[in-house]
C-alpha cells in the first residue's frame, strides 16, 4: 500500500459544541473503508461528531484501488486534517481483503480500539460515540451496529423487502449453526478491541463480503464479548457491489464449517483462534503427530529425576507431561507469553533467543534435549546443534522433529504453481529453513550427532477430520498411518530423530 500523510500539528482540542468524549485513555482509530466513494466521502467525514475527532488518535482511509477520485477527495478534506491518513491499495483487494489491511494497520500502530466506517455514509457516523462506548469502557471486545434489533425501523429506513426478509432468514440459519443469538450478521458497522484482532487469524478469512460473518464466528470461538448497538437504517443512492445470492451461500457455508468444527468433524484454520497466546493446536489430539510419537518413545523410559532441556516450549503440552512424569525441565523460549504458560512445569524457565546461543544462560549438563518443531525457525540451526553437545551428558539424548517439505501436500501445491504460506504447519511463514527427511538427517550427522531411531509423523488428518479417531472410522486412520510408514518421503509430515553422542559406549 502507498501511504500519504496529510497531517499538520494542531493544539486546538476545544470542541465546537462544548462537548467532549471520554476515551478512557484508549488509543482509538477510525478505519474508513472506501471504494468509488468520491461523491460521499466528504459528507461522511463531515458527519463525524467533533468530540469524536478530538478523542481519536487517527482516522485512516483505505481506498481499495477506486476507479474514481476517492483519494483526491479524501486528501482534499481540510478540517481535522491533522488526524487523517490516506492509504491506497495498489490492486483491488475486495471487501474482506481491504479489511485485513485496515485491521493490520491498527495492530501495527498499537491502537487499542478500531472502528470501521463505510465511506459511502450508509452507516451513520453520528452513532460513533454509542458504538465506541462498550469498548472504551471495557464492556465488550466486539461491537457492531444492528439495523434489526427493531425490525420495523429497518423497513422505515428504506431497506428493500427482499433484503429485509433475506436478512431475517439468513440470520436465523447462522444463529442455529453457530449457537449465537444475534439480531443480524450483515451490518458493516463494526468496532473491535485490537487485542481481539491479535487473537484471531483474520488473515485466513475470505477476501469477499462474508469476511464479516467469519469474524463473528471467530469471536464466538474465542468466547469474546459481543455487543449489538441499534443503529438507524439508511439506503440512499450508494452503489451496492454485493452479489446477494453468492453472499448468502457463502455465509451459510461459513456457518456450516463452524458447526462442523464445533462438533469435532472438521478442522479449519479460520476457527483455530489464539486463546491465551496459544498459537498451535493440541498435537496430542493426533496419535500420529510428532509430539505423540516423541511421548510414546519417552514413556518407555524412566523420566523421574532426569534433567531435560526443552528448546521451544510451544503450547507447554509436552512440558506439562514431562513434569508430571517426574522430569526436571528447563524450558527455553523466545515468546514470553508462551513461556509463561510453561512456567508451572519448569524447574527453570529462560526467555532467550536461540539464535544468540551464547547468551542463553544454560548451566551444567542435561540427560536429554528436546528440540521439537524449533530448529526450522532458527537462523543457523547447525551452529546451535553443534554447541548443544557441550550441555548433553555422555549417555544423553537429543530428540529432534523437523517438517518434511516434500510432503504430498506441498508437492501438489508446487505442481499447481502455488506455495501457500500459513500460520502453522509445514509452510509456516516463520520457518527459515526447509528440510527433506534426508537433508534433516544429514544436518544432524554433520553437526556430530549419531542418528539412531527415525520416525515420521503423518499428515494431521485426525486434526482435520477428528471423527477418524472414532469407531468404526479408526481403521481408516490406522490404514493411513501404515501407508505413511511405507511411503515416508511422500506422506511423512515431520521427521523425528532420536540421537546420541557418538562418543558414547552404548548407542541405540
Amino acid at each position: 500500500m502507498e501511504t500519504k500523510d496529510v497531517s499538520s500539528k494542531s493544539d486546538d482540542n476545544t470542541c465546537e459544541n462544548g462537548r467532549s468524549y471520554d476515551n478512557h485513555g484508549k488509543r482509538i482509530g477510525i478505519f474508513v473503508i472506501a471504494y468509488n466513494a468520491e461523491s460521499h466521502i466528504g459528507a461522511t467525514l463531515k458527519r463525524i461528531p467533533t468530540e469524536i475527532w478530538d478523542a481519536i488518535e487517527v482516522l485512516y482511509i483505505v481506498d481499495d484501488c477506486s476507479m474514481d477520485d476517492t483519494v483526491e477527495y479524501a486528501l482534499g478534506y481540510e478540517k481535522h486534517r491533522n488526524k487523517i491518513k490516506v492509504l491506497r491499495n495498489r490492486v483491488n483487494r475486495r471487501y474482506g481483503g481491504n479489511q485485513k489491511y485496515g485491521y493490520q494497520y491498527a495492530i501495527d500502530q498499537k491502537l487499542d480500539v478500531v472502528i470501521m466506517l463505510h465511506a459511502d455514509g450508509q452507516y451513520s457516523p453520528e452513532m460513533l460515540p454509542q458504538m465506541l462506548d462498550p469498548l472504551v469502557q471495557d464492556d465488550a471486545d466486539v461491537v457492531f451496529g444492528s439495523r434489526m434489533i427493531d425490525r420495523s425501523e429497518a423497513l422505515k429506513g428504506g431497506m428493500p423487502k427482499y433484503k429485509y426478509f433475506g436478512n431475517i432468514i439468513l440470520t436465523q440459519i447462522e444463529n442455529t449453526l453457530s449457537g449465537m443469538n444475534l439480531s443480524e450478521y450483515h451490518s458493516g458497522f463494526r468496532a473491535y478491541k485490537v487485542d481481539f484482532l491479535r487473537s484471531i487469524p483474520f488473515w485466513e478469512n475470505s477476501d469477499e463480503w462474508h469476511f464479516d460473518t467469519q469474524i463473528l464466528l471467530q469471536a464466538k470461538q474465542l468466547d469474546a464479548r459481543i455487543v449489538e448497538v441499534p443503529i438507524p437504517t439508511y439506503y440512499g443512492n450508494e452503489i451496492c457491489h454485493v452479489n446477494g445470492m453468492l453472499y448468502g451461500l457463502n455465509c451459510i457455508l461459513s456457518a456450516s464449517a463452524y458447526w462442523l468444527y464445533r462438533k469435532g468433524i472438521f478442522y479449519s484454520r479460520i476457527f483455530d483462534v489464539n486463546i491465551k497466546g496459544r498459537r498451535y493446536f493440541e498435537k496430542f489430539d493426533d496419535p500420529g503427530s510428532s509430539h505423540s510419537l516423541i511421548w510414546s518413545w519417552l514413556q518407555d523410559r524412566s523420566l523421574k529425576g532426569i534433567k531435560i532441556l526443552e528448546l521451544g516450549v510451544g503450547d507447554a503440552s509436552l512440558t506439562k507431561r514431562l513434569h508430571e512424569a517426574g522430569a526436571e525441565v528447563t524450558g527455553v523460549d523466545i515468546d514470553e507469553e508462551a513461556a509463561e504458560i510453561a512456567r508451572p512445569y519448569c524447574e527453570k524457565l529462560l526467555i532467550s533467543n536461540l539464535d544468540d546461543f551464547e547468551s542463553v544462560q544454560l548451566e551444567g549438563v542435561y540427560d536429554m534435549v528436546i528440540a521439537a518443531d524449533v530448529l526450522e525457525h532458527l537462523r543457523d540451526p547447525e551452529v546451535v546443534l553443534s554447541k548443544l553437545k557441550r550441555f548433553v551428558k555422555r549417555d544423553g539424548w537429543l530428540v529432534v522433529s523437523l517438517p518434511n517439505v516434500v510432503n504430498l501436500y506441498v508437492r501438489l501445491n508446487v505442481l499447481l504453481g502455488r506455495f501457500p504460506y500459513h500460520s502453522k504447519g509445514i509452510l509456516d511463514r516463520t520457518h527459515l529453513h526447509f528440510y527433506t527427511l534426508k537433508s534433516a538427517e544429514s544436518m544432524l550427522k554433520k553437526t556430530g550427532w549419531h542418528v539412531g531411531l527415525r520416525r515420521v509423523s503423518n499428515i494431521p488428518i485426525a486434526i482435520i477430520f477428528p471423527f477418524l479417531l472414532r469407531q468404526p472410522f479408526v481403521i481408516l486412520f490406522a490404514l493411513f498411518r501404515m501407508m505413511t510408514k511405507c511411503l515416508k518421503g511422500l506422506l511423512g509430515y515431520q521427521s523425528i530423530f532420536f540421537c546420541q553422542n557418538p562418543n558414547q559406549s552404548k548407542l541405540l
